[in-house]
């Protein structure tokens, strides 16, 4: 029964809280794991739940008009905003979000992917699949992480040359991507975008 009353008190969190939000293994909030406007939009939530709940009595009808008025403000709250209302820029010096560390991650990835031995000895190759088994286990989203231990276990690692690698970790974004919604990269074009840079010398 405790467990049912924990799940429900959990369930209508979800339900007001804005989409996007990903809640972390200890139940609460995950920041890392979250855009960092999303997590704004949900602390601006939190604020006026707060607000809200404080003007009706404990318990009872007033708790349930509370939470209803709870998932009224979830519907209706804006883009974040500064203190003058304009759209909200996010500081260069905060911690990263899901969307920096995932594009820093993917930049590593690709990038050691790219510069990898066309022959790697054995110690290369073990200490590349040791870097990419790490990943589910040390990467600070855990949502993100477990996604990617399915996925590894679905599709393990190309650890044969640096174009087997190279391709494998495309794919692999690629699974991400779609279930993002978004595009699929031509993983023909990997040394383009990773080593070579495009052919018009626009990068050089």
């Amino acid at each position: 029964m405790a467990v049912e009353t924990s799940k429900d008190s959990k369930d209508s969190k979800k339900e007001a809280m804005p989409p996007g939000m990903v809640m972390g293994p200890d139940g609460k909030p995950c920041k890392i794991c979250t855009s960092s406007a999303t997590f704004r939009k949900w602390t601006q939530l939190a604020a006026k739940q707060e607000k809200q709940s404080s003007s009706y009595p404990a318990g009872g009808a007033g708790a349930t008009a509370a939470a209803v008025g709870a998932a009224a403000v979830a519907a209706t709250i804006p883009t974040p905003t500064d203190n003058e209302g304009a759209a909200w820029k996010r500081p260069d010096d905060c911690p990263p979000d899901v969307e920096q560390l995932g594009r820093a991650t993917w930049t590593f990835l690709h990038t050691t992917a790219a510069y990898y031995p066309e022959r790697p000895t054995p110690v290369q190759r073990s200490n590349m699949l040791s870097l990419l088994r790490s990943l589910p286990i040390l990467y600070p989203c855990s949502w993100c992480a477990s996604h990617l231990e399915e996925n590894i276990k679905d599709h393990p690692p190309d650890v044969s040359g640096r174009l087997a690698l190279s391709r494998w970790l495309c794919e692999r974004h690629n699974d991400v991507n779609e279930r993002l919604g978004k595009p699929r990269f031509d993983c023909a074009k990997t040394d383009e975008r990773w080593k070579d840079g495009p052919a018009d010398g626009s990068c050089d």
